[in-house]
């Protein structure tokens, strides 16, 4: 019996995207066989987690819309309940569309090859560590039209649930909140996915190195910031960045702060009342965030988890202040166009964005 397994693998090794050289087959099946399988549960349970949470995707954002007013008329979905290396395939594809549109210089075939495979194998790595820990995700340029889909990953989920101790029932729900609110900023702000996927793009076309002009003049001072900041990673990234690519990288940082910000605040908005035990899920999910051993939080800090944490409270800080002064509809003109949009430094001085919007 002739296979053609191989022969599939060997092409999908050698097919480069047009822009990044990333080996995406490579990625998707090192993150597969390096990913943890999810903790044991019985057929049964498996089933009623899977069904609860394909149910609760759409009564979330239900929910979601009540708090923010917004999506009116667009249908309730459910979501995409996935295992760990389905969600890890997902991530993979979704990473590759995403990148499709950078454009880097042409190199020598064989130094593409190798850069494709260490890339592929670096990034499917990434994804297992992550794969185990990542409780949903809304990828507006996934699914089967690249329109976007929400996945929701349930042995993770039923694992936080139970080193939480906290109701089943109540903690889905609170988990829907978060991951519908990421669906209905990208469905119900019709240009926000093509400006999300224009600015990654600009960004990595500039990361050329040849555009890079000062890089080793600025690493000195680099390197003593990121020790004076302890290790934060961010601060390194920036300090590596010409003009060009840093000003795109805050507006990158700014509207994933904000959007993650304005989910958090959603989900504390909306909670209380329909998530009974949501103040108990809170202050543990929030001790939770913050933990971990020593080799976990240095991964984290690694891939830059630790900055996404940052961008919760400042995003929800934000929001809470905004939100506080001109009401929800108030806040709303933030998803007007690119223009309304918070700067980095608008973020952490909401009062100056009331003060240029308002």
């Amino acid at each position: 019996m002739t296979s053609t397994a191989a022969p599939a693998a060997r092409a999908e090794d050698r097919e480069l995207t047009q822009g990044l050289p990333i080996n995406w087959g490579l990625a998707r099946r090192t993150a597969g066989r390096l990913v943890q399988p999810g903790p044991a549960v019985d057929r049964e349970t498996a089933r009623e987690l899977v069904d609860r949470l394909r149910t609760d995707a759409a009564v979330a954002e239900g929910h979601v819309r009540d708090v923010t007013g917004l999506g009116v008329g667009l249908p309730l979905l459910p979501a995409d309940v996935v295992d760990r290396p389905a969600w890890a395939a997902a991530a993979v594809d979704g990473m590759a569309r995403l990148t499709a549109g950078a454009r880097l210089p042409k190199s020598p075939r064989a130094a593409r090859a190798v850069t494709a495979t260490t890339s592929g194998l670096q990034i499917g790595g990434v994804l297992a560590f992550v794969g185990s820990r990542v409780l949903g995700q809304y990828d507006p340029f996934g699914g089967p039209d690249h329109q976007g889909r929400l996945l929701l990953v349930a042995p993770n989920i039923h694992a936080a649930q139970q080193a939480l101790d906290v109701p089943a029932e109540d903690f889905g729900l609170w988990v829907c909140l978060h991951e519908a609110t990421h669906r209905l900023q990208f469905t119900a702000v019709p240009w926000l996915r093509d400006y999300f996927a224009g600015q990654i793009g600009e960004f990595l076309s500039i990361g050329d190195p040849t555009k890079q002009a000062g890089m080793m003049e600025r690493l000195p001072e680099a390197i003593k910031a990121f020790r004076e900041s302890k290790g934060d990673t961010l601060a390194l990234v920036e300090l590596l960045q010409g003009p060009e690519q840093r000003a795109v990288l805050d507006r990158l940082l700014a509207l994933t702060t904000l959007l993650e910000g304005h989910a958090d605040h959603v989900m504390d908005a909306a909670g209380p009342g329909v998530v009974p035990s949501v103040a108990t899920i809170r202050e543990r999910f929030t001790v939770r965030r913050r933990g971990g051993g020593i080799v976990d939080r240095l991964l984290r800090a690694l891939l830059g988890v630790e900055a996404k944490m940052k961008q919760y409270a400042v995003g929800s800080a934000f929001t809470d202040h905004v939100v506080g002064a001109v009401g929800m509809e108030g806040f709303n003109t933030i998803w007007t166009s690119p223009d309304t949009l918070p700067t980095r430094a608008e973020l952490n001085a909401p009062e100056t964005w009331l003060a240029r919007l308002h």
